[in-house]
C-alpha cells in the first residue's frame, strides 16, 4: 500500500548592529583580517533597524537564534485502491497506522507493528469482476525494504492475473496466475524501487477458490470449524528451497536463530528483491479448491499473524464472530487476532483479512 527538510545551522551568526556591542562579544581573541560582508537580507535589516512589536529592544537576540523556515510539508500518497471505501488512522508524525475496512463479504483489519518506522503492509480487495458479484480477487501483501513493493503489487497484481486469466489459451488457472505474478515483478523491477513484498492471494472464479502465495504470508480456511492451510510458508530454513537456491549458486545461513538467504532475507520468494533476484524467485505456489458448503471462510494474514497465533486458534477466534449468528461480524473477528497477536509480542505489522466463502457459492 511510500520528504527532506534542510536544517538549520545549529551554530549562532552574530551580524553588525547598530548599538554598540559589548566588549565581551565584540573583542576577538587576535586581531582577525578585515570581513568582506554581504548585504544582510531584508528581514535581518529590518529585525536590526526596529524595535519589537511588544517595544522590546531591537531583534538582535531574534537573530542570534534565526533558523531557515520548515517548507511546507509534501502530502505523498501511501494508499490509494480505488475499489473500497478505506478508512485509515495517522499518528501525529501523519504516518500510516492503521487500516480498516469493511466490504460485502469480506473485513480486513491493519495495523503498524511496535517496532516504528513505516508501514508496510497493503492489501488489494477487487469485488464483481467481470460484472459478476461471484467473482473477487482479495490480497495481502508484507513488504520488507519499505513500502515501495507492497504498494506497486496492491496496484497491479490483481490486473496481471485478471489479464492472463483472460487469455490463457492452454494450461490451467494455476499457470496463468503464476504468469501474473512474474508479470508483475518484472515491471516492478523496472520501476528501480528498493525493497520487496511477500504475497497471498484469493482469486474466487467460476465457483472455484485459487489461493496463491510467494513468501510467508499465510492462507488458512475453515471447514467445519476445522483449520486447513492452503498455502506454504517459503523460508530458507525448507529443505526444497534451500536446496534451489544453493544449486544457483547462492547461500542461506542462520543469523541469530532466523535462517536467510545470503544473510539477508528471511523469506525465499518474494516479489521484488532486484539484489537478490537470482535466488529469491517471485513465482508462486498455487491451490485450486471448489467452494462448497462446508467452506465458512477464508483468513489471509501476513506473517505478523501466524508468527503468534497458530492456524487453529485463528479459526477459533473467527467461527463464533461470523458463523450462527444473524449478522456476522468479520471486521471485529479481524482486530481480535491483530490485538490477540501484538499482546503475544509481536512487533510486527500485522494484516488480517477474514472472507465469508458463503457470499461466493455459484
Amino acid at each position: 500500500m511510500p520528504c527532506s527538510v534542510a536544517a538549520a545551522s545549529s551554530s549562532p551568526m552574530f551580524y553588525p548592529s547598530s548599538k554598540k556591542l559589548s566588549p565581551i562579544l565584540c573583542k576577538p581573541a587576535s586581531s582577525p583580517p578585515p570581513l568582506s560582508l554581504s548585504p544582510l537580507p531584508l528581514a535581518i535589516k529590518k529585525s536590526f533597524n526596529n524595535k519589537d512589536e511588544d517595544g522590546g529592544e531591537d531583534g538582535l537576540s531574534k537573530v542570534m537564534v534565526l533558523k531557515r523556515k520548515r517548507p511546507a510539508r509534501i502530502d505523498i500518497p501511501v494508499l490509494n485502491m480505488g475499489f473500497d471505501d478505506i478508512k485509515m488512522n495517522e499518528d501525529k508524525d501523519d504516518k500510516l497506522s492503521e487500516m480498516e475496512v469493511e466490504g460485502e463479504g469480506y473485513s480486513m483489519y491493519c495495523k503498524r507493528g511496535k517496532r516504528g518506522g513505516v508501514m508496510e503492509d497493503r492489501y488489494s480487495s477487487i469485488l464483481d469482476l467481470r460484472g459478476d458479484s461471484k467473482q473477487a480477487f482479495f490480497g495481502v501483501y508484507d513488504g520488507h525494504g519499505g513500502a515501495g513493493a507492497a504498494e506497486f503489487v496492491s496496484k497491479n497484481l490483481y490486473r496481471n492475473v485478471m489479464n492472463k486469466v483472460a487469455s490463457r489459451t492452454q494450461g490451467g488457472i494455476e499457470e496463468a496466475v503464476k504468469d501474473g505474478y512474474l508479470t508483475t515483478d518484472v515491471e516492478f523491477l523496472k520501476e528501480n524501487i528498493r525493497g520487496g513484498t511477500c504475497c497471498v492471494t484469493a482469486l474466487v472464479h467460476e465457483g472455484n477458490l485459487v489461493v496463491s502465495n510467494a513468501g510467508d504470508c499465510r492462507a488458512v480456511m475453515s471447514r467445519q470449524g476445522v483449520a486447513k492451510a492452503l498455502t506454504i510458508d517459503h523460508r530458507p530454513s525448507q529443505k526444497d528451497e534451500r536446496n534451489r537456491i544453493e544449486n544457483l549458486g547462492g547461500y542461506v545461513d542462520c543469523c541469530h536463530g532466523v535462517w536467510r538467504v545470503h544473510g539477508s532475507l528471511a523469506v525465499s520468494r518474494a516479489i521484488g528483491d532486484s539484489h537478490l533476484k537470482e535466488w529469491v524467485i517471485a513465482e508462486p505456489t498455487t491451490e485450486v479448491f471448489r467452494i462448497t458448503q462446508e467452506c465458512e471462510f477464508l483468513i489471509l494474514a501476513s506473517d505478523g499473524l501466524w508468527d503468534k497465533v497458530s492456524n487453529q486458534e485463528a479459526v477459533d477466534v473467527v467461527h463464533p464472530l461470523c458463523l450462527g449468528i444473524d449478522k456476522p461480524e468479520p471486521f471485529s473477528a479481524c482486530k481480535k487476532l491483530v490485538d490477540l497477536s501484538q499482546s503475544r509480542g509481536s512487533s510486527d505489522d500485522v494484516s488480517v483479512m477474514v472472507i465469508l466463502l458463503s457470499h461466493f457459492i455459484q
